[in-house]
């Protein structure tokens, strides 16, 4: 009985890995994990020496923890249901076939181009949808067929579909970001500027990797044919409107930097974008034909999406707007960019909020399960168990980062992002900060690392996204006529693995470099280069408060009036008549 109390903590994070794999559903294992070791903790607390720190009257705290400021009245959660609802009436608008058919379009003479298209607009989707099962879906259902009608590699094509994809989870405003954030207490907005960074270097890994796969095996990634180009050409015309985007912009610039200060810069951009969109509408609903047909389908597609990145992202890192703000901006502007096309129905919407309504129900009650659990694992030192077992790494700061994202990677073969959010990292995090680790950086390593869980071959949920999606018996192709093989679940996963390995060589980046996410601080500001300067005021040469003067006399403050005179008003005062002497050696006279 002893051995079991004072090791209730291990015993304890055992039997929740064993309920997780016999396959239980996470919320309720974490839930009814922590109330049966309450009571099996409350029963051995006499035994335990001291370790064990449970009472029944401890139970009253629930409802607090559930309707506190962790669970129900966490403003910073609310934005998850804001970016949810976002990427899906996003999806349901057709902005990623537009995105992926004009972007496929401009990549498309060059060999692996529509590996391109997928990288960038996968970069895209992430940037403005915040989803992973949105990006992959979508991705999988307009471009894996396109891929495979001109001769890509299905390995190819399916892993750089996926890896695209879990863009979504690192790149801002990445759902599990915000729930890092909420774990380590950390702001949001600050998360997000430190992920950005990361997120756009792993975008250019993967590209580099297309580029080395194009070369080293250029009949994997064909280039698209001269008749699937319906666009035709135009990438001198795109330039030219480009350029004339951006003397407009400067132009802008220069006229409002005496009058807008700081904000002239943003408001030249504007400007510039603007004039060159209405330009390309215009060119284009006119027949005017000033721009090539590639360059007027290019700025049409690209600008709204951007301009929703900066509604949402831009407001956020400029502090105009909290995350939440922010979240609920985007979703007026999906609803506003689905209208414009045309696709705004009460169907899409009704879709959105069941999608919405399940992944905030899945989130809350996971949250749910994790207090139950924290609060006996708490009641038992576990906490205190699981940072003495991590601090005690070897290799200190290293030792510590290396352990345990080797223990995050093989985790996220069994959990996926928000289990490993919930459950894993408000164990970490102590530990992490007691080691004198920045927490926002620590924050973005776990969400790199935790990306891989959607990778993880077998149980990889954008590998499940893809299968779904993917062709499983051949079929006919509706433009060419010819059959096409399926693809099969062994091309999907080797597909996978190329790109999971780039992950983890960026896992080692950011550990290696730190700076990608401290940037997040600012410049730094040497205390030794302030020059303090106090300003002489009235006053300061007197002694301090309470502090008798030097003479023994008590100084007059400057300026000060004799307050036993009526007030002066220019005239001269009457002399005041000296007071006559009194004899003291007489009596008092009272008459």
């Amino acid at each position: 009985m002893e051995f079991i109390a004072q090791n209730m903590a291990p015993i304890m994070f055992a039997s929740l890995v064993l309920f997780l794999l016999i396959g239980y559903p996470v919320a309720f294992s974490l839930a009814a994990n922590g109330l049966l070791f309450f009571f099996i903790g409350v029963l051995l607390s006499p035994y335990s020496g001291g370790s064990i720190n449970l009472a029944w009257p401890l139970l009253h705290a629930l409802p607090d923890n559930f309707y506190g400021s962790r669970v129900m009245s966490n403003d910073t959660l609310l934005a998850i249901p804001f970016f949810t609802f976002m990427g899906i009436v996003l999806e349901r608008s057709g902005m990623a076939e537009d995105l992926l058919d004009t972007i496929g379009q401009l990549f498309g003479p060059i060999r692996g181009g529509l590996a391109y298209a997928v990288i960038f607009v996968g970069a895209l989707l992430a940037a403005t949808t915040g989803v992973v099962a949105a990006s992959v879906i979508a991705m999988g259902l307009i471009s894996l067929p396109i891929m495979l009608r001109y001769g890509y590699d299905r390995r190819v094509a399916s892993g750089v579909i996926a890896a695209s994809g879990t863009l979504a989870q690192i790149i801002p405003p990445s759902l599990v970001l915000i729930v890092l954030a909420d774990q380590l207490g950390r702001s949001v907005g600050d998360m997000y500027a430190g992920a950005l960074i990361p997120g756009l270097i792993l975008t250019s890994l993967y590209t580099m990797y297309i580029v080395i796969m194009s070369i080293v095996r250029p009949k994997s990634m064909p280039a698209l044919p001269l008749e699937a180009r319906t666009l035709g050409h135009g990438i001198l015309s795109l330039l030219v409107a480009v350029l004339a985007a951006v003397v407009i912009s400067y132009a802008a610039y220069r006229y409002l930097a005496p009058t807008q200060g700081q904000n002239a810069d943003i408001l030249g951009a504007t400007i510039g974008v603007i004039f060159i969109y209405v330009l390309a509408i215009a060119d284009q609903r006119l027949n005017i034909n000033m721009m090539s047909r590639l360059a007027q389908q290019v700025i049409i597609v690209l600008i709204p999406p951007l301009a929703l990145i900066f509604l949402v992202l831009g407001t956020i890192f400029l502090g105009i707007a909290t995350p939440t703000e922010g979240g609920a901006m985007g979703a007026v502007g999906a609803l506003i960019m689905a209208a414009m096309k045309g696709r705004l129905s009460l169907d899409v919407i009704k879709q959105a909020l069941a999608s919405t309504t399940r992944l905030s129900s899945f989130v809350l009650f996971i949250l749910i399960g994790a207090r139950v659990f924290s609060l006996t694992f708490y009641g038992v030192n576990g906490h205190i168990w699981v940072e003495h077992l991590l601090t005690s790494l070897p290799g200190g700061e290293v030792g510590f980062l290396i352990g345990v994202n080797i223990l995050v990677f093989l985790l996220a073969f069994f959990l996926d992002f928000f289990e490993l959010a919930f459950i894993i990292v408000p164990l970490l995090a102590p530990a992490a900060d007691k080691l004198g680790i920045d927490l926002i950086w620590f924050g973005v390593l776990l969400g790199v690392n935790m990306q891989t869980s959607f990778m993880h071959p077998p149980f990889g949920f954008a590998l499940f996204y893809l299968r779904s999606v993917a062709a499983r018996v051949p079929y006919l192709d509706r433009l060419t006529g010819k059959q096409i093989a399926p693809v099969t679940t062994g091309q999907i996963y080797w597909g996978a693995v190329p790109f999971v390995c780039i992950q983890v060589i960026m896992i080692g980046l950011t550990i290696a470099f730190p700076q990608m996410v401290m940037h997040y601080k600012g410049t730094a500001v040497d205390p030794g280069t302030i020059d303090y300067q106090v300003p002489e005021a009235p006053g300061f040469g007197l002694p301090p408060l309470g502090a008798p003067p030097a003479d023994g006399t008590a100084p007059a403050a400057p300026g000060a009036q004799d307050l036993s005179q009526p007030p002066n008003f220019g005239e001269t005062p009457p002399a005041k008549p000296a007071a006559p002497a009194t004899d003291l050696s007489q009596p008092p006279s009272f008459n």
